[in-house]
């Protein structure tokens, strides 16, 4: 099991293997849209595990699963044992003897480390309440798309220091590139992280200077899945901290838009900025598709030499 490759956060693999993960990734879209049929994983099986409800992460990985020629199955807590307690390590044993690869969706990052510590097969994060490294990959391919490399760029992420946040920071220093954090006092990222990355980030409270001069400008929703409790004291807390037409303009003039998806408009963003000409969310959306099926390959077969 130790020489299992798992994928948990981006730091899992080298900076020269995400960079050869994205070209591939990218290889693999213009297969795909030639309509060229490419099956490396036929006859393997995904498990696909939700604590959490998903979009995205489950129409990629269920759909990018069966264009490489396998098969996914979808599982969640009531349909598990995992759900009426069986302990994780025993999950892990068990179904990871009967298929080829894991993906979980998740709350405590914990669970997918232990998991993957008792997991026979390579496992994958496909989000936790600490890190969401699969729309990474995605959103740098978006940007290697549309931009050319992001080294010596720099990005601004706006809103909470929640998961994406984390991803974001993990990003600056495997992709090289400089990260503004704007957010309000009291939502900051997790402090050893800031701390160990603090070369790679820089902390603002208010947003006009976060976004001047930026290459890239991305944002999430104010209250995450878990969080809706709270939702009308965070509008009060990030009322200010909206990317807006006004925030675009601050930034460089080629600078592009992102957000994960789903979008509150009116809220974390504007409607102007969401279908904009500098937004970029629909092919970053459609790319964890892409950069998730090349995922998948480096996992169970290995990167392309």
């Amino acid at each position: 099991m130790s020489n299992t490759r798992h994928f948990l956060t981006l730091m899992d693999f080298t900076s020269d293997e995400l960079q050869q993960l994205l070209q591939h990734a990218i290889e693999m879209k213009k297969q795909w849209k030639a309509g060229t049929i490419y099956e490396p994983l036929k006859n393997m099986t995904l498990a696909m595990i939700f604590e959490k409800s998903s979009t995205r992460t489950r129409v990629s990985f269920e759909a990018g699963m069966n264009q490489l020629g396998g098969h996914a199955m979808f599982l969640t807590s009531r349909d598990t044992q995992l759900g009426r307690g069986e302990p994780i390590a025993d999950s892990a044993r068990v179904i990871s003897s009967m298929v080829d690869v894991v993906m979980i969706r998740t709350f405590g990052h914990d669970i997918v480390e232990d998991f993957a510590a008792h997991s026979g097969v390579p496992v994958i994060n496909a989000l936790t309440d600490d890190y969401h490294p699969c729309q990474l990959l995605a959103d740098m391919m978006t940007y290697k798309e549309h931009r050319g490399s992001i080294k010596g760029k720099t990005a601004t992420y706006v809103g909470d220091g929640n998961n994406m946040c984390h991803s974001w920071m993990n990003a600056a220093k495997q992709f090289g590139f400089h990260l503004n954090i704007a957010c309000p006092v009291g939502y900051e990222p997790n402090a050893t992280l800031m701390e160990k990355l603090k070369d790679h980030v820089t902390l603002f409270n208010n947003i006009t200077d976060a976004v001047k001069d930026v290459d890239l400008i991305t944002t999430d929703v104010w209250a995450s899945m878990g969080q809706e409790e709270e939702q009308k004291i965070r509008e009060k807390a990030f009322k200010d901290f909206k990317v807006n037409s006004a925030a675009m303009a601050l930034a460089n003039k080629d600078a592009i838009f992102m957000h994960c998806l789903p979008a509150h408009r009116e809220e974390e963003v504007s409607t102007a900025v969401l279908e904009g000409s500098q937004s970029v969310v629909w092919d970053e959306a459609e790319n964890r598709l892409h950069a998730q099926k090349a995922l998948l390959e480096a996992l169970v077969i290995g990167l392309p030499s």
